[in-house]
């Protein structure tokens, strides 16, 4: 397994969110567009200050290759896992690692029970990373997601920290 690190976010980190962001698949899902400096700055700050959710920076070889976070976090304990890495790092296991790592996180520093994640049905690698690092699928979501007018199914999965 790749050793992975996770850090906060930093401002002369954002190099490295105009590079992923520049990807069109990534582009395609971001809520917004980021293709500034500043654009990329307010995705960090927005991280920063919510209480409900955490970002961390993935770190391979100490350079920043991805993102996890954890966010709507409720009263049920439980939380939304989110991921990506930027292209160049994709399929060396960087993805896996991360989010084993925030679970690990997630369920002793937070004191969360229950993870989610879901990915649409039309991305394969997303479902092999959420598999690899231990979350279970429980279902399809039907036309949940919608990308420029296109709805998508999502298959959901969940980890417990009982698991």
């Amino acid at each position: 397994m790749i050793e992975v690190e996770l850090r906060g976010w930093r401002p002369e980190d954002a190099p490295v969110l105009l590079d992923a962001f520049g990807s069109p698949d990534m582009a395609r899902e971001a809520a917004r567009r980021i293709d500034t400096r500043e654009a990329a700055l307010e995705w960090m700050g927005v991280w920063g200050f919510r209480e409900d959710a955490q970002a961390f920076a993935v770190v391979v070889g100490g350079q920043v290759v991805g993102n996890v976070a954890v966010s709507n976090i409720d009263a049920h304990d439980t939380g939304w896992v989110s991921y990506w890495t930027s292209p160049h790092a994709r399929g060396r296991g960087v993805a896996v690692a991360a989010v084993r790592r925030l679970a690990d996180w997630a369920f002793r520093e937070r004191g969360l029970f229950r993870l989610e994640l879901g990915h649409r049905l039309d991305n394969p690698a997303s479902c092999a990373v959420a598999t690899r690092a231990g979350f279970p699928v429980e279902g399809v979501e039907r036309a949940k997601l919608s990308y420029g007018g296109v709805r998508h199914d999502v298959e959901r999965h969940a980890r417990l920290a009982t698991d």
